[in-house]
Protein backbone atom coordinates (compact mmCIF):
# COMPACT_ATOMS: atom_id res chain seq x y z
CA UNK A 1 0.00 0.00 0.00
CA UNK A 2 1.36 3.42 -0.97
CA UNK A 3 1.02 6.56 1.12
CA UNK A 4 -0.83 9.54 -0.29
CA UNK A 5 1.45 12.22 -1.64
CA UNK A 6 1.25 15.69 -0.07
CA UNK A 7 0.96 17.26 -3.50
CA UNK A 8 -1.09 16.66 -6.58
CA UNK A 9 0.34 14.22 -9.03
CA UNK A 10 1.88 15.87 -12.03
CA UNK A 11 0.85 14.99 -15.52
CA UNK A 12 3.29 12.77 -17.39
CA UNK A 13 6.24 14.80 -18.59
CA UNK A 14 5.77 17.70 -16.08
CA UNK A 15 7.80 18.27 -12.97
CA UNK A 16 5.90 17.58 -9.72
CA UNK A 17 4.18 20.61 -7.98
CA UNK A 18 5.71 21.48 -4.67
CA UNK A 19 3.47 21.30 -1.59
CA UNK A 20 1.69 24.57 -0.67
CA UNK A 21 3.60 26.35 2.07
CA UNK A 22 1.84 27.43 5.27
CA UNK A 23 1.88 31.21 4.53
CA UNK A 24 0.36 30.77 1.08
CA UNK A 25 -2.39 28.53 2.50
CA UNK A 26 -3.26 31.12 5.19
CA UNK A 27 -3.36 33.92 2.59
CA UNK A 28 -5.61 31.87 0.28
CA UNK A 29 -8.01 31.07 3.15
CA UNK A 30 -8.04 34.72 4.24
CA UNK A 31 -8.92 35.86 0.71
CA UNK A 32 -11.64 33.20 0.50
CA UNK A 33 -13.05 34.34 3.87
CA UNK A 34 -12.96 37.99 2.75
CA UNK A 35 -14.87 37.14 -0.43
CA UNK A 36 -17.50 35.23 1.56
CA UNK A 37 -17.89 38.13 4.01
CA UNK A 38 -18.26 40.60 1.15
CA UNK A 39 -20.77 38.44 -0.71
CA UNK A 40 -22.91 37.85 2.37
CA UNK A 41 -22.10 40.69 4.76
CA UNK A 42 -22.50 43.66 2.42
CA UNK A 43 -26.00 42.74 1.18
CA UNK A 44 -27.06 41.85 4.73
CA UNK A 45 -25.77 45.19 6.02
CA UNK A 46 -27.54 47.00 3.21
CA UNK A 47 -30.81 45.24 4.08
CA UNK A 48 -30.46 46.20 7.76
CA UNK A 49 -29.78 49.86 6.92
CA UNK A 50 -32.64 49.93 4.41
CA UNK A 51 -35.06 48.38 6.91
CA UNK A 52 -34.05 50.92 9.58
CA UNK A 53 -34.52 53.85 7.20
CA UNK A 54 -37.90 52.50 6.12
CA UNK A 55 -38.97 52.15 9.75
CA UNK A 56 -37.77 55.68 10.55
CA UNK A 57 -39.64 57.03 7.52
CA UNK A 58 -42.84 55.31 8.66
CA UNK A 59 -42.45 56.81 12.14
CA UNK A 60 -41.93 60.28 10.66
CA UNK A 61 -45.07 59.95 8.54
CA UNK A 62 -47.04 58.68 11.51
CA UNK A 63 -45.84 61.60 13.63
CA UNK A 64 -46.69 64.04 10.84
CA UNK A 65 -50.24 62.78 10.43
CA UNK A 66 -50.95 62.33 14.12
CA UNK A 67 -49.79 65.84 15.01
CA UNK A 68 -52.34 68.51 15.69
CA UNK A 69 -52.10 72.07 14.50
CA UNK A 70 -50.71 73.65 11.39
CA UNK A 71 -47.38 72.84 9.77
CA UNK A 72 -45.50 75.92 8.55
CA UNK A 73 -45.06 74.82 4.94
CA UNK A 74 -46.87 74.75 1.62
CA UNK A 75 -49.29 71.89 1.07
CA UNK A 76 -48.26 69.66 -1.81
CA UNK A 77 -49.44 70.42 -5.34
CA UNK A 78 -51.64 67.33 -5.20
CA UNK A 79 -53.29 68.54 -1.98
CA UNK A 80 -53.86 71.99 -3.44
CA UNK A 81 -55.38 70.47 -6.58
CA UNK A 82 -57.61 67.92 -4.78
CA UNK A 83 -58.91 70.47 -2.28
CA UNK A 84 -58.97 73.28 -4.88
CA UNK A 85 -56.97 75.72 -2.76
CA UNK A 86 -54.94 77.79 -5.26
CA UNK A 87 -52.38 79.54 -3.05
CA UNK A 88 -51.22 82.55 -5.08
CA UNK A 89 -47.74 83.92 -5.62
CA UNK A 90 -46.58 85.88 -3.74
CA UNK A 91 -47.70 84.37 -0.44
CA UNK A 92 -46.00 84.05 2.92
CA UNK A 93 -46.88 82.84 6.42
CA UNK A 94 -48.15 79.70 4.67
CA UNK A 95 -49.19 76.80 6.91
CA UNK A 96 -51.48 73.82 6.50
CA UNK A 97 -52.95 70.76 8.18
CA UNK A 98 -54.84 67.84 6.66
CA UNK A 99 -57.29 65.46 8.35
CA UNK A 100 -58.80 62.34 6.86
CA UNK A 101 -61.41 59.93 8.11
CA UNK A 102 -64.03 57.66 6.59
CA UNK A 103 -66.59 60.47 6.40
CA UNK A 104 -64.78 63.69 5.44
CA UNK A 105 -61.30 64.88 4.49
CA UNK A 106 -60.27 68.44 5.28
CA UNK A 107 -57.37 70.69 4.35
CA UNK A 108 -56.73 73.70 6.60
CA UNK A 109 -54.61 76.40 4.96
CA UNK A 110 -53.54 79.90 5.95
CA UNK A 111 -51.42 82.41 4.07
CA UNK A 112 -50.79 86.13 3.66
CA UNK A 113 -50.77 87.63 0.20
CA UNK A 114 -51.23 90.87 -1.74
CA UNK A 115 -54.47 92.32 -3.12
CA UNK A 116 -53.64 90.92 -6.56
CA UNK A 117 -52.85 87.57 -4.93
CA UNK A 118 -56.19 87.62 -3.10
CA UNK A 119 -58.03 88.26 -6.37
CA UNK A 120 -56.09 85.41 -8.04
CA UNK A 121 -56.95 83.08 -5.14
CA UNK A 122 -60.66 83.89 -5.22
CA UNK A 123 -60.82 83.60 -9.01
CA UNK A 124 -58.90 80.31 -8.97
CA UNK A 125 -61.32 78.95 -6.41
CA UNK A 126 -64.35 80.11 -8.40
CA UNK A 127 -65.42 82.95 -6.11
CA UNK A 128 -65.40 86.76 -6.21
CA UNK A 129 -64.88 89.59 -3.71
CA UNK A 130 -68.58 90.33 -4.02
CA UNK A 131 -69.27 86.94 -2.38
CA UNK A 132 -67.55 88.08 0.85
CA UNK A 133 -69.67 89.20 3.80
CA UNK A 134 -68.29 91.42 6.55
CA UNK A 135 -68.08 89.85 10.04
CA UNK A 136 -69.21 86.49 8.64
CA UNK A 137 -67.19 83.83 10.50
CA UNK A 138 -67.71 81.01 8.01
CA UNK A 139 -65.30 78.55 9.65
CA UNK A 140 -67.17 76.62 12.36
CA UNK A 141 -66.06 76.19 15.98
CA UNK A 142 -64.93 72.57 15.43
CA UNK A 143 -62.58 73.55 12.58
CA UNK A 144 -61.31 76.57 14.53
CA UNK A 145 -60.46 74.30 17.46
CA UNK A 146 -58.61 71.81 15.23
CA UNK A 147 -56.62 74.49 13.41
CA UNK A 148 -56.04 76.69 16.46
CA UNK A 149 -57.49 79.71 14.68
CA UNK A 150 -59.32 82.37 16.69
CA UNK A 151 -61.10 85.14 14.83
CA UNK A 152 -61.78 87.31 17.87
CA UNK A 153 -58.80 89.66 17.70
CA UNK A 154 -58.68 93.02 16.01
CA UNK A 155 -59.29 92.89 12.33
CA UNK A 156 -61.75 93.37 9.57
CA UNK A 157 -63.15 89.85 9.21
CA UNK A 158 -64.78 88.87 5.94
CA UNK A 159 -66.07 85.41 5.13
CA UNK A 160 -67.67 83.26 2.49
CA UNK A 161 -68.74 79.69 1.94
CA UNK A 162 -67.97 78.40 -1.54
CA UNK A 163 -70.29 75.39 -1.73
CA UNK A 164 -69.88 72.98 -4.62
CA UNK A 165 -71.60 69.77 -5.62
CA UNK A 166 -69.81 66.50 -4.74
CA UNK A 167 -67.19 65.35 -5.53
CA UNK A 168 -65.84 68.93 -5.69
CA UNK A 169 -64.80 70.31 -2.30
CA UNK A 170 -66.58 73.01 -0.35
CA UNK A 171 -64.39 75.81 0.99
CA UNK A 172 -65.01 78.00 4.02
CA UNK A 173 -62.92 81.16 3.71
CA UNK A 174 -62.18 83.94 6.18
CA UNK A 175 -60.11 87.02 5.39
CA UNK A 176 -58.49 89.41 7.82
CA UNK A 177 -58.32 92.76 6.01
CA UNK A 178 -56.90 94.71 8.97
CA UNK A 179 -53.92 95.34 6.71
CA UNK A 180 -55.66 95.87 3.35
CA UNK A 181 -52.33 95.75 1.47
CA UNK A 182 -51.50 92.27 2.79
CA UNK A 183 -54.68 90.34 3.59
CA UNK A 184 -54.47 87.17 5.68
CA UNK A 185 -56.47 84.23 4.29
CA UNK A 186 -57.81 81.22 6.21
CA UNK A 187 -59.38 78.31 4.32
CA UNK A 188 -60.99 75.02 5.29
CA UNK A 189 -61.63 72.87 2.24
CA UNK A 190 -63.55 69.66 2.77
CA UNK A 191 -64.34 66.72 0.55
CA UNK A 192 -66.54 63.70 1.04
CA UNK A 193 -64.75 60.53 -0.12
Amino acid sequence: MTAALPHQAAAPGEPPHPAEDHRHMIRRRAITLLIIVLLIGVPAGYLLISAEQSRDSGKAKQDKYSATGLTPAWPSKVQRRVYQVPIPHPADMVAYYETNNWKTSRLYVQFRTTNAGLDAFLTGMGARRADLRRDHISINARDRAISGWSFTGPGQWWGLVHAQKNPAPTQDVILNLANPTYPMVYVVSRTVP
